[in-house]
């Protein structure tokens, strides 16, 4: 593996980038744009009727928002001129084949032009509906492949994926692909194709039965996702339909240049293109804004676990480094974990100190007006633990209304239901996030680290592409960057 200039690889390159309109793929486009205004085209594919509906969408989702402030200090009034130039927006779906392009002569001009394929298409939910995230998560990176292929002068497909492809293994990750039909529970029987078939035959059942509503059928296929994913040894549907697509691609690629990037969880950026931008809810921010809002009554979790983050910006300079590396590196398929818990672990204890730290000097304001006192709350540190509090505290009382509104003739039933449904959703949401907040595993970087190695060659490079976690002071980070930016960006 070789690494010259990244700046010259991204000069005169055409890049396809799908999933356009989020989180990451924004900050990851508005770092090229900003570092190397010789880039010659972004094809940004995002889901839209037409061409129009994909500009209008870009322009409000991405070039409207903050994260684009210094691109429209640099250029001014000739912003939307050097956009148009270099960016264009196309309308399509990551889950049709040709990736839903309707134009015949766009299909045509992309297929003679792109260099780089960068996939980051996906739904990111861990409760989805199985039929989504396997047409997204699993089939939609076939497609992209497949598109990748028909690319006369393609070097490189980068898939995002995720480290938690891994499930809930305990120990040390490696950066090793997973092979078509390997379950992680050594379970036989996993076929992607004998997936889409009991999806379509659950579907079909549902269209037959009359009572079905929609929100049934959604109910029905999130929780056959999670069965599904269970049977084979994942903890839910997001990371099952990820770790497919994974096999898919490794299967399909043939001599396609493939590189497999595997973040943790994407946190907020840490310096560029400034400090604390963030869009959307990450797993940990629920907990942070629950707390600082006084909702939270406990944390559930292990504060002696290392919960592993790594900053947006972080990512995207590791995605862009990995382009430059691999290029043209006929028939090789490497995987990059870029995360903290080996370089720099950060345990789940910090994590609460900080939020605690940063909601007593800055406490977010109540519906009255008035400051909400946060205080440290009871840590529940076990399953064990949380089960004994959350029955002493919400199941016994439900019980005791249920028996009482049945005295009444069931003249409670509104208050009820509606407790029993608030008390199943947050059961739900335990069972899904519980690998996380007890997680034992640690996510080897030795294939990152080396590419560290390599971009630190480049002296004037090396600070523009910076992702190594060993320079994060954890606590300084989440209260003087992070918390304020979620709090700002997310809780507006």
């Amino acid at each position: 593996m070789e690494l010259d200039s990244i700046l010259g690889f991204l000069d005169n390159k055409t890049i396809l980038i799908t999933g356009a309109t989020g989180f990451l793929a924004k900050i990851f486009v508005e770092k090229i744009l900003r570092v190397q205004p010789n880039v010659k085209k972004l094809y940004l594919l995002v889901r839209a009727s037409d061409a129009k509906s994909a500009l209008q969408r870009f322009n409000k989702e991405a070039v409207a928002k903050d994260l684009f402030n210094i691109l429209k200090e640099k250029y001014g009034t000739n912003l939307q001129s050097f956009l148009s130039e270099k960016v264009t927006p196309v309308a399509g779906d990551i889950t049709y084949e040709n990736l839903g392009i309707k134009d015949p002569g766009l299909i045509k001009e992309m297929w003679g032009n792109i260099d780089v394929v960068v996939n980051v298409a996906a739904t990111t939910n861990f409760d989805e509906r199985y039929d989504v995230a396997l047409a997204l998560n699993t089939f939609g990176a076939k497609n992209v492949l497949n598109f990748a292929a028909k690319c006369d002068k393609i070097k490189l497909l980068l898939h995002v994926s995720t480290a938690y492809v891994s499930g809930e293994k305990p120990g040390l990750i490696l950066e090793t692909p997973y092979h078509l039909g390997e379950a992680l529970n050594g379970a036989h029987g996993l076929d992607i194709n004998t997936e889409k078939r009991i999806i379509e035959e659950r579907l079909k059942e549902l269209s037959y039965d009359e009572t079905a509503t929609d929100k049934s059928i959604t109910l029905a296929m999130k929780d056959l996702g999670i069965e599904r994913a269970n049977k084979f040894g994942w903890p839910n549907t997001y990371v099952f339909t990820k770790a497919l697509g994974e096999m898919m691609l490794g299967h399909l690629k043939g001599n396609m240049p493939l590189v497999i990037l595997r973040p943790t969880i994407i946190t907020s950026t840490y310096k560029e293109p400034f400090p604390g931008w963030i869009e959307g809810i990450r797993t940990i921010d629920s907990l942070a804004l629950g707390y600082g809002k006084g909702q939270l009554s406990c944390f559930l979790g292990d504060p002696e676990s290392v919960i592993d983050t790594i900053p947006a910006d972080m990512v995207a300079n590791a995605m862009i480094a990995t382009m430059a590396a691999h290029a043209n590196q006929a028939s090789c398929e490497i995987i990059y974990h870029v995360g903290s818990s080996v370089s720099n672990p950060l345990k789940y204890k910090s994590i609460q100190q900080s939020g605690y730290n940063y909601f007593s000097k800055h406490p977010m304001i109540n519906k009255e007006g008035k400051a909400v006192i946060v205080s440290n709350v009871k840590v529940l540190n076990s399953m064990a633990s949380f089960q004994r509090y959350f029955s002493l505290r919400y199941l016994i009382p439900l019980q005791g209304l249920q028996a009482v509104n049945a005295t009444l003739c069931h003249a409670l039933n509104g208050t009820y239901t509606n407790l029993k449904r608030k008390t199943n959703f947050v059961l739900r949401l335990v069972e899904l996030y519980k690998p996380y907040l007890f997680s034992k595993s640690l996510y080897d970087d030795m294939n990152t680290e080396k590419l560290r190695q390599l971009v630190r060659e480049n002296e004037i490079e090396a600070d523009m592409f910076y992702f190594d976690p060993k320079t994060i002071k954890w606590d300084v980070y989440f209260e003087h960057t992070h918390l304020p930016g979620v709090v700002k960006h997310v809780f507006k």
